[in-house]
């Protein structure tokens, strides 16, 4: 079982490196990785586990955050419309994005950073993503509001990115054009 003890943290080079495609089939180990990812999510979420194993919240994990250099991430999460999204993306891709932006009025926040980190991240508000799934099926998904911040988010991860590197250092809370707030 995977605890904050398997994350990594800000300052690790893992988290600066551009992670590598997952070739399939899948490898036993890959496989426990993706399923313990989304394990780890799923607990977090639950306060009794969550407060038992000392887990952060957390509603997205790349596998680089637990210092395994390979694209695939794990999203567990409910949409807008209250349907739960729950999937582990191999190999994931933007094909197309809004022109429109969105950013969370709060801004981010990430189980690899300890520390608040004040300011509005922009995001595109609706994006269609393909990837594949454990089994090598592939997959093509439009996601707004939440759902396509935190994939969003989790890609940056598998390229080196971290979600503060998009924030204006001079402005933080500044005005992010063609966006509006994400008020979920």
């Amino acid at each position: 079982m995977l605890t904050m003890d398997n994350i990594i943290k800000e300052g690790h080079p893992t988290l600066r490196e551009k992670a590598s495609e997952v070739k399939f089939p899948l490898t036993d180990e890959e496989r426990q990785t993706a399923e313990a990812m989304l394990t780890f999510l799923k607990n977090s979420q639950d306060e009794e586990l969550a407060e038992k194993y000392n887990l952060r919240s957390g509603i997205g994990l790349a596998a680089n955050q637990i210092n395994v250099a390979k694209r695939m991430f794990a999203l567990y999460l409910t949409d807008d419309k209250g349907e739960q999204l729950e999937f582990v993306a191999f190999n994931p891709k933007i094909a197309s994005h809004s022109v429109e932006g969105t950013y969370l009025p709060g801004g981010e926040g990430c189980l690899s950073v300890d520390r608040d980190v004040q300011g509005y991240v922009p995001r595109h508000a609706r994006i269609t993503v393909k990837f594949m799934d454990m089994d090598g099926v592939d997959h093509k998904m439009r996601l707004k509001g939440l759902p396509a911040i935190a994939f969003q988010h989790e890609l940056d991860h598998l390229n080196g990115v971290m979600f503060y590197d998009r924030i204006n250092k001079e402005d933080p809370f500044g005005d992010v054009p063609d966006a509006t707030p994400y008020e979920g």
